[in-house]
Protein backbone atom coordinates (compact mmCIF):
# COMPACT_ATOMS: atom_id res chain seq x y z
CA UNK A 1 0.00 0.00 0.00
CA UNK A 2 1.21 3.55 -1.19
CA UNK A 3 1.89 5.58 1.97
CA UNK A 4 2.20 9.64 2.41
CA UNK A 5 5.93 9.61 2.13
CA UNK A 6 5.54 8.41 -1.61
CA UNK A 7 4.16 11.74 -2.51
CA UNK A 8 6.99 13.72 -0.14
CA UNK A 9 9.52 11.61 -1.92
CA UNK A 10 8.06 12.34 -5.57
CA UNK A 11 8.26 15.69 -4.68
CA UNK A 12 11.61 16.11 -3.48
CA UNK A 13 12.74 14.55 -6.63
CA UNK A 14 11.22 17.02 -9.09
CA UNK A 15 12.77 19.80 -7.78
CA UNK A 16 16.02 19.90 -10.00
CA UNK A 17 17.72 22.50 -8.66
CA UNK A 18 18.26 21.34 -4.57
CA UNK A 19 22.01 20.58 -3.84
CA UNK A 20 22.56 17.41 -2.63
CA UNK A 21 21.93 16.26 0.81
CA UNK A 22 24.94 17.18 2.68
CA UNK A 23 24.67 20.69 1.28
CA UNK A 24 22.94 23.30 3.42
CA UNK A 25 22.16 25.90 0.82
CA UNK A 26 19.05 24.37 -1.44
CA UNK A 27 17.50 26.44 -3.94
CA UNK A 28 13.76 25.17 -4.02
CA UNK A 29 10.72 26.71 -5.72
CA UNK A 30 6.96 26.13 -6.03
CA UNK A 31 5.92 24.11 -9.29
CA UNK A 32 9.10 22.61 -9.82
CA UNK A 33 7.00 20.30 -12.30
CA UNK A 34 7.42 23.01 -14.46
CA UNK A 35 11.41 22.20 -15.69
CA UNK A 36 10.31 18.79 -16.18
CA UNK A 37 11.18 18.25 -19.91
CA UNK A 38 8.19 16.97 -21.17
CA UNK A 39 9.10 15.09 -24.80
CA UNK A 40 10.87 12.27 -25.82
CA UNK A 41 12.69 14.21 -28.42
CA UNK A 42 14.82 16.62 -26.17
CA UNK A 43 14.60 13.14 -23.76
CA UNK A 44 16.61 11.94 -26.38
CA UNK A 45 19.42 14.49 -26.50
CA UNK A 46 20.36 15.47 -22.74
CA UNK A 47 17.10 17.55 -22.41
CA UNK A 48 18.41 20.19 -24.99
CA UNK A 49 15.55 22.24 -26.76
CA UNK A 50 15.75 26.04 -27.39
CA UNK A 51 18.18 25.85 -30.18
CA UNK A 52 16.77 22.99 -31.74
CA UNK A 53 15.04 23.05 -34.88
CA UNK A 54 11.03 23.79 -34.25
CA UNK A 55 8.71 20.99 -32.95
CA UNK A 56 5.02 19.59 -31.52
CA UNK A 57 6.71 20.43 -28.27
CA UNK A 58 8.74 24.02 -28.87
CA UNK A 59 5.80 25.75 -26.56
CA UNK A 60 8.07 24.39 -23.39
CA UNK A 61 11.76 24.97 -24.91
CA UNK A 62 11.01 27.99 -27.44
CA UNK A 63 7.94 29.27 -28.25
CA UNK A 64 9.83 31.66 -30.91
CA UNK A 65 10.62 28.72 -33.02
CA UNK A 66 6.95 28.35 -34.13
CA UNK A 67 6.84 30.81 -36.65
CA UNK A 68 9.83 28.80 -38.70
CA UNK A 69 8.16 25.43 -37.73
CA UNK A 70 7.56 23.08 -41.57
CA UNK A 71 3.78 22.81 -41.26
CA UNK A 72 0.86 24.86 -41.20
CA UNK A 73 -0.61 22.91 -38.10
CA UNK A 74 1.19 20.51 -35.56
CA UNK A 75 -0.69 18.60 -32.44
CA UNK A 76 1.75 17.04 -30.14
CA UNK A 77 0.97 14.14 -27.09
CA UNK A 78 3.40 13.48 -24.36
CA UNK A 79 3.35 10.96 -22.38
CA UNK A 80 6.77 10.46 -19.21
CA UNK A 81 6.65 8.07 -16.52
CA UNK A 82 8.05 9.33 -13.23
CA UNK A 83 9.81 7.56 -10.23
CA UNK A 84 8.94 4.50 -12.20
CA UNK A 85 11.24 1.73 -10.00
CA UNK A 86 8.79 3.20 -6.75
CA UNK A 87 5.60 3.63 -8.20
CA UNK A 88 3.39 2.91 -11.13
CA UNK A 89 0.73 5.82 -11.03
CA UNK A 90 3.29 8.96 -11.39
CA UNK A 91 3.35 10.50 -14.82
CA UNK A 92 3.71 14.04 -16.48
CA UNK A 93 1.22 14.18 -19.81
CA UNK A 94 -0.22 16.43 -21.83
CA UNK A 95 -0.65 17.58 -25.38
CA UNK A 96 -0.45 20.64 -27.60
CA UNK A 97 -2.01 22.16 -30.61
CA UNK A 98 0.24 24.59 -32.76
CA UNK A 99 -0.70 26.91 -36.30
CA UNK A 100 1.30 28.83 -38.13
CA UNK A 101 -0.99 31.31 -39.09
CA UNK A 102 1.00 32.69 -41.97
CA UNK A 103 4.92 33.24 -43.49
CA UNK A 104 5.59 34.89 -40.55
CA UNK A 105 3.35 33.78 -37.45
CA UNK A 106 2.21 31.58 -34.83
CA UNK A 107 0.17 30.53 -31.96
CA UNK A 108 0.31 27.33 -29.67
CA UNK A 109 -1.36 26.28 -27.11
CA UNK A 110 -0.98 23.68 -24.66
CA UNK A 111 -1.68 21.75 -21.54
CA UNK A 112 0.96 19.59 -19.01
CA UNK A 113 -0.46 17.78 -16.35
CA UNK A 114 1.44 16.36 -13.62
CA UNK A 115 -0.23 13.16 -11.33
CA UNK A 116 1.64 12.49 -8.16
CA UNK A 117 -0.50 9.23 -8.05
CA UNK A 118 -3.55 7.97 -5.32
CA UNK A 119 -2.02 7.81 -2.11
CA UNK A 120 -4.06 5.53 0.41
CA UNK A 121 -4.27 7.12 3.85
CA UNK A 122 -4.36 4.67 7.12
CA UNK A 123 -4.98 5.96 10.61
CA UNK A 124 -2.73 5.29 13.34
CA UNK A 125 -3.48 1.50 13.47
CA UNK A 126 -3.32 0.65 9.90
CA UNK A 127 -7.19 1.01 8.92
CA UNK A 128 -7.96 2.90 5.79
CA UNK A 129 -9.53 6.03 6.39
CA UNK A 130 -9.60 7.14 2.70
CA UNK A 131 -7.20 8.35 -0.31
CA UNK A 132 -5.93 11.51 -1.69
CA UNK A 133 -4.99 12.66 -5.70
CA UNK A 134 -2.53 15.25 -5.81
CA UNK A 135 -1.71 17.05 -8.87
CA UNK A 136 -0.60 19.88 -10.91
CA UNK A 137 -1.23 20.97 -13.96
CA UNK A 138 -0.35 24.21 -16.37
CA UNK A 139 -2.23 25.44 -19.27
CA UNK A 140 0.08 27.25 -21.75
CA UNK A 141 -0.43 29.60 -24.45
CA UNK A 142 2.03 31.60 -27.27
CA UNK A 143 2.76 33.87 -30.03
CA UNK A 144 5.34 33.96 -32.32
CA UNK A 145 6.63 36.22 -34.96
CA UNK A 146 9.14 36.55 -37.57
CA UNK A 147 10.86 39.77 -37.16
CA UNK A 148 13.02 38.86 -40.53
CA UNK A 149 13.84 36.06 -42.25
CA UNK A 150 15.97 34.48 -40.26
CA UNK A 151 14.80 35.58 -36.47
CA UNK A 152 11.71 35.68 -34.48
CA UNK A 153 10.26 36.26 -30.97
CA UNK A 154 8.04 34.70 -28.94
CA UNK A 155 5.48 35.78 -26.23
CA UNK A 156 3.72 32.57 -23.94
CA UNK A 157 1.30 32.83 -20.78
CA UNK A 158 0.67 29.79 -18.30
CA UNK A 159 -2.18 29.64 -16.00
CA UNK A 160 -0.17 26.85 -13.05
CA UNK A 161 -2.45 25.46 -10.44
CA UNK A 162 -0.32 23.26 -7.60
CA UNK A 163 -2.54 20.90 -5.60
CA UNK A 164 -0.23 19.33 -2.84
CA UNK A 165 -2.33 19.43 0.07
CA UNK A 166 -3.53 15.92 1.51
CA UNK A 167 -7.03 17.68 2.86
CA UNK A 168 -7.49 15.24 5.00
CA UNK A 169 -4.56 15.29 7.06
CA UNK A 170 -3.70 18.79 6.76
CA UNK A 171 -6.28 21.14 6.15
CA UNK A 172 -3.97 24.23 6.04
CA UNK A 173 -1.93 23.41 2.95
CA UNK A 174 -3.96 25.18 0.30
CA UNK A 175 -3.86 24.84 -3.67
CA UNK A 176 -1.53 26.89 -5.89
CA UNK A 177 -3.27 29.21 -8.12
CA UNK A 178 -1.25 31.81 -10.65
CA UNK A 179 -0.04 33.16 -13.70
CA UNK A 180 3.24 33.47 -15.57
CA UNK A 181 5.11 34.99 -18.58
CA UNK A 182 8.05 34.19 -20.63
CA UNK A 183 9.48 35.85 -23.52
CA UNK A 184 11.66 34.29 -26.33
CA UNK A 185 14.27 34.59 -29.17
CA UNK A 186 14.93 32.18 -32.08
CA UNK A 187 17.20 32.64 -35.26
CA UNK A 188 18.14 30.48 -37.99
CA UNK A 189 20.51 30.56 -41.31
CA UNK A 190 19.98 29.76 -44.77
CA UNK A 191 21.89 26.33 -45.28
CA UNK A 192 25.43 27.18 -46.85
CA UNK A 193 27.71 25.41 -48.64
CA UNK A 194 30.60 24.90 -46.42
CA UNK A 195 33.08 22.75 -48.66
CA UNK A 196 32.39 18.88 -48.40
CA UNK A 197 29.12 19.57 -46.96
CA UNK A 198 26.24 21.86 -46.21
CA UNK A 199 25.26 23.56 -42.92
CA UNK A 200 22.97 26.18 -41.22
CA UNK A 201 23.30 27.74 -37.61
CA UNK A 202 20.59 27.34 -34.91
CA UNK A 203 20.60 30.05 -31.92
CA UNK A 204 17.78 30.64 -29.20
CA UNK A 205 16.94 32.07 -25.64
CA UNK A 206 13.66 31.34 -23.32
CA UNK A 207 13.27 33.23 -20.51
CA UNK A 208 10.36 31.12 -18.84
CA UNK A 209 7.92 31.30 -15.59
CA UNK A 210 8.28 35.01 -15.07
CA UNK A 211 5.59 35.52 -12.08
CA UNK A 212 4.70 36.30 -8.57
CA UNK A 213 6.68 34.56 -5.73
CA UNK A 214 3.26 32.12 -4.49
CA UNK A 215 2.62 30.29 -0.80
CA UNK A 216 0.53 26.86 -0.29
CA UNK A 217 -0.49 27.84 3.82
CA UNK A 218 -2.52 31.06 4.74
CA UNK A 219 0.59 33.79 5.54
CA UNK A 220 2.83 30.69 5.10
CA UNK A 221 6.70 31.63 3.56
CA UNK A 222 6.04 32.76 -0.31
CA UNK A 223 7.76 30.91 -2.72
CA UNK A 224 9.40 31.68 -6.22
CA UNK A 225 8.21 29.99 -9.28
CA UNK A 226 10.69 28.20 -10.80
CA UNK A 227 11.84 31.33 -13.39
CA UNK A 228 14.67 30.16 -15.48
CA UNK A 229 16.82 31.62 -18.43
CA UNK A 230 17.97 29.31 -20.90
CA UNK A 231 20.68 29.53 -23.93
CA UNK A 232 21.85 27.87 -26.70
CA UNK A 233 23.15 27.55 -29.85
CA UNK A 234 23.88 24.33 -32.97
CA UNK A 235 24.62 23.80 -35.91
CA UNK A 236 23.29 21.08 -38.79
CA UNK A 237 25.56 19.56 -40.97
CA UNK A 238 24.02 18.71 -44.16
CA UNK A 239 25.93 16.04 -45.22
CA UNK A 240 23.87 15.00 -48.55
CA UNK A 241 20.37 14.85 -49.27
CA UNK A 242 19.41 11.98 -47.12
CA UNK A 243 22.11 12.79 -44.16
CA UNK A 244 21.98 15.52 -41.63
CA UNK A 245 23.37 15.77 -38.29
CA UNK A 246 22.20 18.41 -35.68
CA UNK A 247 24.40 19.30 -32.77
CA UNK A 248 22.91 21.52 -30.03
CA UNK A 249 24.69 22.74 -26.75
CA UNK A 250 22.71 24.46 -24.30
CA UNK A 251 22.96 26.33 -21.42
CA UNK A 252 20.35 26.99 -18.19
CA UNK A 253 20.09 29.00 -15.05
CA UNK A 254 17.52 29.16 -12.59
CA UNK A 255 16.40 32.87 -11.92
CA UNK A 256 15.92 32.54 -8.19
CA UNK A 257 17.78 34.11 -5.57
CA UNK A 258 20.42 31.95 -3.80
CA UNK A 259 19.82 31.74 0.10
CA UNK A 260 22.17 33.64 1.86
CA UNK A 261 23.70 31.92 4.57
CA UNK A 262 22.63 32.51 8.39
CA UNK A 263 24.28 32.30 12.08
CA UNK A 264 22.33 30.60 14.96
CA UNK A 265 20.03 34.18 15.15
CA UNK A 266 19.26 34.04 11.58
CA UNK A 267 21.36 37.26 10.95
CA UNK A 268 23.09 36.94 7.31
CA UNK A 269 26.70 36.09 7.21
CA UNK A 270 27.03 35.43 3.53
CA UNK A 271 25.07 36.22 0.31
CA UNK A 272 22.09 38.20 0.16
CA UNK A 273 18.83 38.58 1.36
CA UNK A 274 16.28 35.87 -0.64
CA UNK A 275 13.46 37.81 0.90
CA UNK A 276 12.55 39.96 -2.13
CA UNK A 277 10.34 40.21 -4.77
CA UNK A 278 10.30 38.41 -8.09
CA UNK A 279 11.37 40.73 -10.66
CA UNK A 280 14.10 42.03 -7.67
CA UNK A 281 14.72 38.38 -7.22
CA UNK A 282 16.03 37.95 -11.46
CA UNK A 283 17.93 40.13 -11.37
CA UNK A 284 19.92 39.48 -8.30
CA UNK A 285 20.02 35.85 -8.68
CA UNK A 286 22.81 36.69 -11.15
CA UNK A 287 25.34 37.58 -7.94
CA UNK A 288 23.83 36.52 -4.68
CA UNK A 289 25.62 33.47 -4.13
CA UNK A 290 27.39 33.34 -1.28
CA UNK A 291 30.32 31.61 -1.98
CA UNK A 292 30.75 34.55 -4.69
CA UNK A 293 31.29 33.58 -8.74
CA UNK A 294 32.37 29.41 -8.55
CA UNK A 295 28.95 28.90 -6.72
CA UNK A 296 27.27 31.03 -9.85
CA UNK A 297 29.02 29.06 -12.57
CA UNK A 298 27.75 25.95 -10.63
CA UNK A 299 24.19 26.82 -10.85
CA UNK A 300 24.56 26.88 -14.02
CA UNK A 301 23.73 23.84 -15.87
CA UNK A 302 24.68 22.67 -19.49
CA UNK A 303 23.45 19.75 -22.29
CA UNK A 304 24.97 18.41 -25.28
CA UNK A 305 22.33 17.12 -28.02
CA UNK A 306 23.18 15.32 -31.39
CA UNK A 307 20.88 14.04 -33.53
CA UNK A 308 21.29 12.00 -36.83
CA UNK A 309 18.25 12.43 -39.26
CA UNK A 310 18.00 9.91 -42.55
CA UNK A 311 15.92 11.18 -45.20
CA UNK A 312 13.71 13.11 -42.62
CA UNK A 313 11.96 9.99 -41.89
CA UNK A 314 14.25 7.95 -38.75
CA UNK A 315 16.46 9.46 -36.36
CA UNK A 316 19.09 8.47 -33.77
CA UNK A 317 19.74 10.83 -30.55
CA UNK A 318 21.83 10.95 -27.68
CA UNK A 319 22.88 13.69 -25.29
CA UNK A 320 24.85 14.57 -22.01
CA UNK A 321 23.32 16.15 -18.71
CA UNK A 322 25.56 18.22 -16.66
CA UNK A 323 25.16 19.77 -13.14
CA UNK A 324 27.25 20.66 -10.94
CA UNK A 325 27.90 18.30 -7.43
CA UNK A 326 27.11 21.48 -5.33
CA UNK A 327 24.10 22.02 -7.13
CA UNK A 328 21.68 18.93 -7.33
CA UNK A 329 25.01 16.62 -9.00
CA UNK A 330 22.61 15.28 -12.02
CA UNK A 331 24.32 14.21 -14.66
CA UNK A 332 23.29 11.58 -16.89
CA UNK A 333 23.52 10.53 -20.59
CA UNK A 334 20.26 9.88 -23.09
CA UNK A 335 19.49 8.00 -26.23
CA UNK A 336 16.41 8.14 -28.64
CA UNK A 337 15.01 7.69 -31.53
CA UNK A 338 12.60 9.23 -34.05
CA UNK A 339 10.35 7.66 -36.73
CA UNK A 340 8.04 9.47 -39.21
CA UNK A 341 5.45 7.84 -41.29
CA UNK A 342 3.65 10.55 -43.49
CA UNK A 343 2.66 12.87 -41.27
CA UNK A 344 3.05 11.19 -38.01
CA UNK A 345 6.26 11.41 -35.98
CA UNK A 346 6.69 8.92 -33.06
CA UNK A 347 10.04 9.82 -30.79
CA UNK A 348 11.26 7.55 -27.91
CA UNK A 349 14.17 8.00 -25.54
CA UNK A 350 15.83 6.77 -22.35
CA UNK A 351 18.27 7.86 -20.02
CA UNK A 352 21.62 6.11 -18.22
CA UNK A 353 22.27 7.92 -14.59
CA UNK A 354 26.24 9.30 -14.55
CA UNK A 355 26.23 10.17 -10.81
CA UNK A 356 25.39 8.79 -7.42
CA UNK A 357 22.38 10.72 -7.20
CA UNK A 358 18.69 9.02 -8.39
CA UNK A 359 17.11 10.29 -10.80
CA UNK A 360 13.71 9.89 -11.20
CA UNK A 361 13.51 8.64 -14.94
CA UNK A 362 16.26 6.03 -14.46
CA UNK A 363 15.18 2.46 -16.23
CA UNK A 364 12.49 4.78 -18.35
CA UNK A 365 11.08 4.80 -21.44
CA UNK A 366 9.83 8.26 -22.67
CA UNK A 367 7.11 8.67 -25.79
CA UNK A 368 6.18 11.57 -27.39
CA UNK A 369 3.94 11.67 -30.48
CA UNK A 370 3.01 14.75 -33.13
CA UNK A 371 0.53 14.99 -35.82
CA UNK A 372 1.55 17.60 -39.31
CA UNK A 373 -1.78 18.64 -41.04
CA UNK A 374 -1.81 21.64 -43.74
CA UNK A 375 0.25 23.64 -46.07
CA UNK A 376 3.87 22.56 -45.87
CA UNK A 377 6.93 25.30 -45.42
CA UNK A 378 10.02 25.50 -46.36
CA UNK A 379 11.98 26.88 -43.62
CA UNK A 380 13.26 23.73 -42.18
Amino acid sequence: MKKIVIAIVAILFVIPSIKAQDEPNPITTAAPFLLITPDARAGGMGDVGVATSPDANSLHHNPAQFSFMNSQYKVGVIYTPWLRELTNDIFLGGFTVANRINDRSAWAASLKYFNLGEIELTDGSGFPIGTEKLNEFSLDGSYSLKLSDFFGMGVAMSYIRSDLGIKSADATINPVNTFTVGVSGYFQTDEQNYGSFNGRWRGGFNIANIGPKVTYTDGGTENFVPTNLKLGGGFDFVLDDYNRINTTLEFTKLLVPTPPIRDEEGNIIEGKDDNVGFAKGMFQSFGDAPDGFSEELAEVTWALGVEYMYNNAFALRTGFFHESDLKGARQFFTIGAGFRFKSTELDVSYLFNASDVNNPLENTLRFSLAFNFGDVYEDY
